[in-house]
C-alpha cells in the first residue's frame, strides 16, 4: 500500500445560491475590482489515505465525496491533486 494525499475542491453548483460568494463579489467590486464577475465559496479538503495505486485513491476518494462529503443536490466537487505521501 501506498500513501497518497489527495485534495479536493466543493464548491455550490453554478446557477444556486451562494450568500458567501455574493458577499465575496460585492466587496471586491466595492474595492475597485469591477473585472470580477463572479466569485463562488467553497472548501478544500485534504485528505491523507492509503491505496494500492493512484486509480484505486481516486476512486476511494470520489466514492467518499459521493456518500459523505459533497452533497450531490447543491454541490460540485473535483478531485484536484493527487500526491504521494
Amino acid at each position: 500500500m501506498t500513501r497518497f494525499t489527495v485534495s479536493v475542491k466543493i464548491v455550490p453548483r453554478h446557477g444556486l445560491l451562494d450568500p458567501q460568494g455574493k458577499a465575496v463579489t460585492d466587496a471586491l467590486h466595492a474595492l475597485g475590482f469591477a473585472s470580477v464577475r463572479d466569485v463562488h465559496v467553497g472548501r478544500l479538503l485534504v485528505i491523507e489515505l492509503e491505496a494500492a495505486d493512484t486509480e484505486a485513491a481516486q476512486a476511494k476518494v470520489r466514492e467518499m465525496c459521493e456518500r459523505l462529503l459533497a452533497n450531490p443536490v447543491t454541490e460540485d466537487f473535483v478531485i484536484a491533486e493527487i500526491a504521494t505521501a
